[in-house]
């Protein structure tokens, strides 16, 4: 190991895909939410949701052989289910994947899924270590967990680091729900999101938020204000799944929420991507509930809890709600020709679900994971809206989708 380490400064201009940066006691905190954003956003759920860095990484260029990042995370853990593996830190060299780390400190959130009580206990600071790197110049880049609050403390090197310049990719920016956030995915660099961007060749910001992709006005702000040349949001699982509105609020909402954001971006490609097959939710409305029977057994799973009955005074399903997105990009789509739609059962659908079924009913696997991303960059970056926009790993030296 080197005796000799370098110390840089954790900066901006190192990360990418985070919209805010908070410096706390414990170190850099980055956020994916603005803090504009999060004051108006009293939901504990959504504040765990934007703190974990999906889709944040530290890229930067050096000619270092040996590179260590050491940060605070926090650990959720729930009383009654299987324990939570440590997140998971890719390495990418020059868009190549190069290694895998966990950090094993860290403060601990623990969930008590009945009664929803929670107790919080301190730990140490930890360290992901990468070493046998090239000794040439080349692009590191460290994806910080997707699900797991990380505080970033200091970045060690046995070379000097300057920030990577920009390589002309165009920004994607994506909202969604735990899925786009990453839920049950390998690894950062391996959520279905991060998979298409790199197979599109794109700059991805990631907001999806387990839970919270709500039509939440303050998140649509966020993204009016955050610069982008392409734009995606995934509208539908979170509405049904929370049982947060019924038909007649909803279709304003999806209205109100594409309005802002073309305040803008009036001219950007959009697209709306309507929700992937959930077999609880396709006819019966929500809330989603845990299974209590199956986390008596050790075993996550969850149920819908509404009744389908109920669609008849306007609670949402999967199926209206797809339904309900399709005629209003149709609608507007006569005025905005650079709005576009996506039926999600194109990325999963019923052969997929036999194939692959959603291990808790909810969430895909990582295997699922790979297949949505991979068909996602095929059906938008290859043939669809947002063909031709990208620089796919094909046409970049040394870059490669990682597996």
């Amino acid at each position: 190991m080197p005796t000799d380490w370098i110390t840089t400064p954790l900066t901006a201009d190192l990360l990418r895909g985070a919209l805010d940066l908070e410096s706390t006691e414990d170190g850099l905190l980055p956020h994916r939410l603005p803090a504009r954003a999060r004051a108006q956003a009293a939901d504990p759920q959504l504040e765990l949701a934007e703190e974990q860095p999906s889709g944040v990484r530290l890229v930067f260029r050096t000619r270092a052989t040996a590179v260590e990042l050491d940060t605070l995370p926090v650990k959720r853990a729930y009383d009654g289910a299987p324990a939570r593996p440590d997140g998971v830190y890719d390495l990418l060299v020059d868009g190549r994947p190069a290694g895998r780390a966990t950090v094993a400190g860290g403060d601990t959130l623990t969930v008590d899924l009945t009664s929803g009580a929670t107790a919080y206990r301190r730990g140490p600071v930890g360290t992901a270590r990468f070493t046998g790197l090239p000794a040439e110049d080349k692009t590191v880049e460290i994806w910080l967990p997707h699900n797991e609050m990380t505080r970033l403390v200091a970045l060690r090197s046995d070379a000097p680091v300057e920030p990577a310049p920009a390589d002309g990719r165009p920004v994607w920016l994506h909202h969604g729900s735990s899925i786009s956030h990453g839920s049950d995915a390998a690894s950062p660099s391996t959520t279905w999101p991060a998979l298409a961007a790199r197979l599109g060749g794109v700059e991805l910001v990631n907001l999806g938020f387990a839970g919270s992709a709500l039509l939440d006005p303050f998140t649509a702000r966020a993204m009016r204000d955050t610069p982008a040349d392409l734009i995606s949001v995934k509208i539908g699982i979170n509405v049904v799944n929370t049982d947060l509105m019924r038909l007649r609020a909803f279709g304003p909402a999806v209205h109100g929420f594409l309005d802002t954001l073309r305040d803008g971006h009036p001219d950007t490609p959009l697209l709306v991507v309507s929700p992937l097959l959930c077999p609880i939710h396709e006819d019966t409305p929500g809330p989603t509930a845990y299974d209590f029977s199956a986390l008596a057994e050790g075993r996550l799973r969850f149920r819908a809890a509404g009744d389908p009955a109920e669609r008849a005074a306007g609670k949402l399903t999967l199926t209206v709600v797809r339904e309900e997105l399709s005629r209003i990009v149709a609608q507007r789509s006569a005025e905005d020709p650079h709005l576009h739609h996506l039926d999600g059962r194109e990325l999963y659908g019923e052969a997929d679900a036999a194939e692959l079924p959603l291990p808790d009913d909810l969430h895909p696997d990582a295997e699922t994971h790979r297949r949505i991303g991979e068909r996602f960059a095929q059906r938008v970056f290859t043939e669809g809206p947002f063909a031709g926009r990208g620089n796919p790993p094909s046409e970049r030296s040394g870059s490669a989708a990682p597996r």
